[in-house]
C-alpha cells in the first residue's frame, strides 16, 4: 500500500482523536464543577430551572426551588453552578455592580423633552409653520388634473345616481 491510500485513514483517525480529547476535557470540567457544589450555591439545571443547593450527596443534589419546594436531582442534571452575583441578578433581579446614577435611564422620557422658556416659545412658533412634504393641494393642481381624473365632487353630486335597473341609455 502506498502512502496516498493510507493518508485519508490517518487524517480520519487523527480527527477522531482530537474530537474525543476535547469532549473528555469538557466532561472533566463539568464533573469538577459539579463536585465543587456547596449548600447555598445557585445552580441552573439542564431543564433551565434555577434553584439553590440545599444538600449534596455522592450522586444526587437536593435543591430548594422556592419556599417549601425541595427537589431531588441527579448531579448530572446540573448544567451550571452560578456565582452569587449572577444567581441574584437572574433570579431576584438584583444588580450588584455599583455604577454611577448618571448612567441610569429614567422610566419616562419627560426629562429628555424638557426645554428652557426661550426654547419653548421658539418651538411653539416653529410648530405653527406649515411644513411642505412635497404634496400639492387639489387647488394648486388646477383644472387640468381634474379633467384627467373625471368629474369633481360638485359635478358628481349634480348627476343622478344610477340604480341596478338603469342601463344608462336614454
Amino acid at each position: 500500500m502506498s502512502l496516498v491510500t493510507l493518508l485519508p485513514f490517518i487524517v480520519l483517525i487523527g480527527a477522531m482523536f482530537l474530537m474525543t480529547r476535547s469532549a473528555k476535557r469538557k466532561q472533566q470540567q463539568a464533573a469538577q464543577m459539579r463536585n465543587q457544589m456547596q449548600p447555598g450555591s445557585g445552580v441552573r439545571t439542564i431543564g433551565g430551572m434555577y434553584a439553590t443547593v440545599k444538600e449534596v450527596s455522592d450522586d444526587t443534589v437536593l435543591l430548594d426551588a422556592g419556599p417549601g419546594v425541595e427537589l431531588l436531582f441527579a448531579k448530572n442534571a446540573i448544567a451550571t453552578v452560578l456565582s452569587d452575583d449572577e444567581y441574584n441578578r437572574i433570579v431576584h433581579g438584583i444588580e450588584h455592580d455599583l455604577k454611577s446614577d448618571a448612567d441610569i435611564v429614567p422610566d419616562d422620557a419627560s426629562s429628555l423633552t424638557e426645554t428652557d422658556e426661550a426654547d419653548g416659545s421658539a418651538a411653539a412658533a416653529a410648530s405653527d409653520d406649515k411644513i411642505d412634504l412635497g404634496k400639492k393641494d387639489a387647488a394648486e393642481d388646477g383644472a387640468g388634473a381634474a379633467e384627467a381624473t373625471g368629474p369633481t365632487e360638485a359635478e358628481a353630486q349634480d348627476e343622478p345616481k344610477k340604480t341596478e335597473g338603469d342601463s344608462g341609455t336614454k
